[in-house]
């Protein structure tokens, strides 16, 4: 209620994975992983997806950072995903304090692959 008072409704919003699959499609979202390197090398991840591990969430979310993200931009939508959606909600809590307008946690990679999301290796 309190995020709807203060004009920030679209963080609190649910964007399904097959919305956020779509709006990837066309670059009109920003797609982040937060799983750990070992999980990445193993079950790959999104197609288009941007690796940032949680552990580092903090220094390369911020844009005040000088390990701020090329590939993130703060005006722009973000969808969050981990293995089951724990981390990636902490993530999203993250992305929402460094000034990100609209963020998605959209559970985890196999939620984007069942939604007919690619996976690559990396």
């Amino acid at each position: 209620m309190l995020n709807f008072m203060m004009g920030r409704q679209a963080t609190a919003s649910k964007l399904s994975p097959q919305e956020a699959v779509e709006l990837a499609k066309d670059g009109a979202i920003t797609v982040v992983d937060v799983r750990d390197h070992n999980e990445l090398s193993m079950t790959g991840k999104a197609e288009g997806a941007v690796h940032i591990p949680l552990a580092v969430i903090r220094m390369q979310a911020d844009p005040r950072s000088p390990d701020f993200h090329p590939d993130l931009d703060t005006s722009k939508p973000v969808a969050i995903y981990c293995a089951s959606g724990a981390r990636s909600s902490m993530a999203a809590q993250v992305f929402r304090q460094m000034g990100f307008d609209e963020v998605h946690n959209i559970g985890g990679l196999g939620h984007w692959q069942m939604a007919g999301g690619s996976i690559v290796r990396a």
